[in-house]
């Protein structure tokens, strides 16, 4: 059975996905908390981009990011290392240190790239992310910075943008309404992951003003349920924990139904499940709500597994259902792709993937059988 959903075809289009948002350096200092850490190597990652980054990498399809960074060594380590993921660049906003222009700034740091520090945890101790992009360039970005227009012309299959970039500057969430509106009159599929951050929005009622407005463009919303409260204020009803996982599947669902009622563009919304009985050890699920089908697709539960690394396993569910559409799979196939590779990209350090389709398919054969991991020699 093919997908549901249809796409622009490749031979009419110049990407497959575009993903608006901010990337920051990360530093990782491993297994030393940041308070004691003496070195750390270098990622990077953004959690819109990361989807981007997902769909050149893994699958091979043309993934480009569109951003904005300072000119200097930082900015210049991160485009690089998207390159070397195979994603596009040529759309990166680029702000000279020189004071001279329209998108410019200091040599100073009065915009700088954004950096975060990212422990992943151990254990009973949480990971923790502490972050520097108060004033960055891609938070300065507002209507009129980048022609969508003429951008969305040339074809793109699927756009993808979210709401950690909606409420990281006063106008990115107009610029990102701005692009999904011009995504939509040229036929572009689009995609929102509403990935509530606290330390980027404190104020819950304006980051659900800013993405209820975007919401209202999107045909692929994508949450957990904490992200339905905290972004767009839904809350699904209450199931005692003594409760069957079908109780609250049926609780959950509803809130589902609810959010497709008030927003009827919507063609399908996408929830990763993760339980962390430890920082290294988790339940991980997910699920497919395809609205026009009335009918939850639900991937195999994996239940104590252990992850290296937490960071960007929502975002590449997010790639891998994605990816798995416009390969032509179905919602119930697509769900598998989007769990699989959730849960590999924690197995990995960093917050992008290190994935392959292969692997995918694998991870989704083992898990439908209820095998093992052997060693492959």
């Amino acid at each position: 059975m093919a997908s549901t959903f249809t796409f622009k075809t490749a031979d009419q289009t110049t990407y497959d996905l575009v993903s608006l948002g901010e990337v920051m350096m990360r530093f990782d200092p491993g297994d030393i908390p940041t308070a004691r850490a003496r070195s750390a190597r270098i990622w990077h990652g953004g959690g819109e981009t990361n989807v981007a980054e997902g769909i050149a990498s893994v699958f091979g399809m043309r993934g480009a990011v569109v951003t904005a960074l300072v000119d200097d060594g930082i900015g210049r380590n991160i485009e690089s290392q998207l390159k070397e993921a195979g994603v596009n660049t040529s759309h990166i906003i680029w702000f000279s240190p020189s004071g001279k222009g329209k998108f410019s700034t200091d040599g100073k740091g009065t915009l700088h790239n954004g950096i975060n520090f990212t422990w992943k945890g151990k254990g009973v101790l949480p990971s923790v992310t502490e972050y520097y992009r108060a004033h960055t360039p891609a938070s300065t970005l507002k209507p009129g910075d980048f022609d969508w227009d003429t951008f969305f012309a040339k074809g793109v299959r699927w756009f993808n943008t979210g709401g950690i970039f909606s409420c990281i500057g006063p106008q990115t969430a107009d610029f990102a309404l701005e692009a999904m509106k011009a995504a939509g009159k040229h036929g572009t599929f689009r995609s929102y992951d509403l990935n509530y951050r606290s330390k980027v929005e404190p104020d819950k009622e304006k980051a659900r003003a800013n993405n209820r407005k975007i919401v209202a463009h999107v045909e692929f919303l994508v949450g957990n349920q904490s992200d339905f409260f905290d972004a767009l204020g839904y809350e699904t009803r209450k199931v005692g924990k003594e409760e069957p996982m079908e109780v609250f599947m049926a609780a959950y669902t509803d809130m589902l139904r609810s959010v497709s009622r008030d927003y009827p563009n919507l063609k399908l919304i996408g929830t990763q499940l993760r339980s962390a009985l430890s920082a290294d050890l988790i339940n991980w699920g997910a699920v497919l709500f395809d609205v026009a089908e009335d009918k939850i697709y639900q991937a195999v539960v994996r239940e104590r597994v252990e992850i290296t690394d937490r960071t960007g396993g929502g975002d590449s569910f997010c790639s891998g259902v994605a990816g798995a559409l416009m390969m032509g799979k179905t919602t119930e196939e697509a769900v598998d792709y989007g769990a699989a590779h959730g849960i590999i990209v924690q197995e990995f350090p960093g917050d992008t993937t290190m994935a392959t389709v292969s692997m995918i398919e694998k991870e989704i054969k083992r898990a439908k059988t209820g095998g093992g991991v052997s060693a492959l020699r």
